[in-house]
């Protein structure tokens, strides 16, 4: 058991990892389930493994490429809680601004035809930014 909390350590030495994935890359290496949840609930009780910091520090790191929906979709992914992704979302910063940011850095220009205002608004749709965040840039933009 302390080969696996050493193991886990050795992972959050690294980066933070959510309760989830941290499970994933340790559950090959335990003797049992039991031993592996006692060793998550031990550095959770810690503060060493914590869901609500690891999605903040995510937010934080991929806001300025992504919009909320795109975030959103990665924690889940991640096994990250709705009630932590609701509480580390603010921490992106106004969704406008960031899709205002990106926009400006692939594009710079406002679209001179419907087929090239369609790829900018898929672009950013990609990217996980709300169709209001999206038309109030290119309608912003186009009305300079």
């Amino acid at each position: 058991m302390t080969e696996l909390r050493n193991r886990a350590l050795q992972l959050l030495a690294r980066r933070e990892h959510s309760r989830a994935e941290l499970h994933a890359r340790l559950a090959t290496q335990a003797e049992s389930g039991e031993a592996l949840l006692a060793v998550l609930d031990a550095l959770e009780q810690q503060g060493l493994l914590s869901d609500d910091r690891y999605a903040r520090q995510r937010v934080v790191a991929h806001a300025g490429r992504y919009g909320n929906a795109r975030l959103r979709q990665e924690l889940k992914q991640r096994g990250i809680g709705e009630s932590e992704i609701e509480a580390a979302l603010p921490e992106a910063g106004d969704e406008v601004e960031r899709c205002r940011a990106i926009w400006a850095r692939k594009f710079g220009q406002p679209p001179e035809t419907p087929e090239a205002r369609a790829k900018q608004t898929r672009f950013l749709q990609y990217r996980g930014f709300s169709h209001e965040a999206i038309r109030h840039v290119l309608r912003g933009v186009e009305d300079e």
